[in-house]
């Protein structure tokens, strides 16, 4: 390293922001995550021993991936690489694995590589690690927000321990904001700032469990708010607001806080709790879910699982997602919100869905039936020459627009699809259907 790569690193050091300069250089110093950074916890224990197997970290943005990765970084014997996915290519892992085999042969130490955001490389990236995690050239570190068993490599998973860190608890956010008011080397002391009690429970609060986001906010009000008389910065509550004007929202559309909140909005609409699933999908419209996708999920739930106990479920969603195309947001959600809690309220059956499942097996399972002749179309030419349609009774001209024939191709006649339930309209439907068998 030359001099002016040693002035860059002491600038990058000084002038990184606050979330980055606060990052612990020990075990001790980490807030939260006790449930596998505890002192009894085997991860504690590694560290502490310096016998790393690969680990992955995951967990929601602001968690301490990264904090862990740098923790390990201060304590190992072993020599610290780190890249990450976003902008590393193959030739970035060669040079790392080359430098790690040198290290091995030459003065045998144990190389640590650690890679942020690791869902982001592709299947060909992952693959070229494997035989030097196998070999243990490199001791892999992977720290990535999506769920690994999603995201990457089975190999590399079997070969891993994972570890999933959560979202901190309100009162870690509080230790970490006041640790950045008083700290003067890392932290923002040498500012004579100090932040009120109910600016520090606001971004403990608004913040989500994000530590980065409520330490981003904090620096800014620094930074911006000007110094009363007693020649201190006071972060007031008014401040605070200012600073993080929206309440942090875990959810990336293609991870996997979209895939959970669109599972809890669902199964809350099943499980007839409207009062959840409204709350679900307002969580959904904050985010800036599409609103067309919504109405889709609105459509499925009334079919799949309302179905034929209320028809009109279906209805009220197709006219909510017609209404949502011609009026966009914000409008969209009110007729979105009419169609979640009539779902979410009507009797529930999925005995249509089951129907069409349980039919769909019996023709991907059996030889395509030939269709009884008399339900055979008989309107062309020469048709009745083949016979097409000749027998067939027309229910219309019956007593009770009913008359009993065979409609089931030969071969599976008494087969039962469709097997409706006693809850709501499908009750009427299955005292009908058991009065024409009478």
């Amino acid at each position: 390293m030359d001099i002016f790569d040693y002035m860059r690193e002491q600038n990058k050091e000084k002038e990184s922001p606050l979330a980055s300069r606060l990052r612990p250089s020990a075990l001790e110093e980490i807030v939260g995550q006790q449930h596998i950074i505890g002192k009894d916890k085997l991860l504690y224990r590694a560290i502490k021993a310096d016998k790393l197997s690969s680990i992955l970290f995951y967990g929601p943005p602001g968690t301490g991936k990264t904090t862990m990765a740098k923790v390990i970084a201060c304590t190992t014997q072993a020599e610290f690489c780190q890249i990450n996915a976003t902008s590393a290519g193959k030739k970035d892992m060669e040079e790392v694995i080359a430098a790690a085999k040198n290290n091995q042969v030459m003065y045998g130490k144990k190389t640590i590589l650690f890679i942020d955001e690791i869902h982001r490389f592709n299947k060909g990236q992952q693959d070229y690690l494997l035989p030097f995690v196998e070999d243990g050239t490199v001791i892999l570190i992977g720290a990535t927000t999506e769920n690994p068993y999603f995201e990457v490599n089975g190999a590399l998973l079997s070969r891993s321990v994972i570890f999933e860190l959560k979202p901190l608890a309100k009162e870690d956010i509080k230790t970490l904001l006041l640790r950045a008011v008083e700290d003067e080397k890392k932290g923002m002391g040498a500012y004579g700032a100090c932040i009120e009690e109910d600016a520090l429970e606001f971004l403990s609060d608004v913040s989500n469990g994000d530590a980065r986001a409520a330490l981003n906010a904090l620096e800014l009000g620094v930074l911006t708010t000007d110094r009363s008389e007693d020649g201190k910065i006071h972060i007031t509550l008014e401040a605070a607001q200012e600073c993080i004007q929206k309440r942090v929202v875990k959810y990336d559309k293609d991870g996997d806080n979209h895939y959970d909140t669109v599972s809890a909005f669902i199964k809350s609409m099943r499980g007839s709790d409207p009062d959840a699933a409204v709350y679900y999908l307002a969580r959904m419209l904050y985010a800036g879910e599409d609103i067309k996708f919504i109405a889709r999920r609105i459509m499925i739930c009334a079919a799949e699982d309302v179905g034929n106990a209320d028809p009109q479920a279906l209805v009220v969603a197709v006219a909510a997602a017609q209404a949502v195309e011609r009026l966009g947001m914000p409008e969209a959600r009110i007729p979105l919100a009419q169609a979640v809690t009539y779902i979410a309220s009507a009797p529930k059956s999925n005995a249509a869905c089951l129907a069409v499942a349980k039919a769909s097996a019996v023709v991907e399972e059996t030889r395509t039936a030939p269709i009884p002749v008399h339900l055979q179309d008989s309107h062309y030419k020469s048709a009745g020459k083949l016979g097409h349609g000749i027998g067939y009774l027309y229910a219309h001209d019956y007593p009770g627009h009913y008359v009993k024939q065979q409609y089931l191709p030969d071969g599976l006649t008494g087969e039962k699809f469709y097997e409706p339930t006693d809850n709501g309209y499908e009750a009427k439907i299955s005292s009908y259907l058991r009065s024409l068998e009478s």
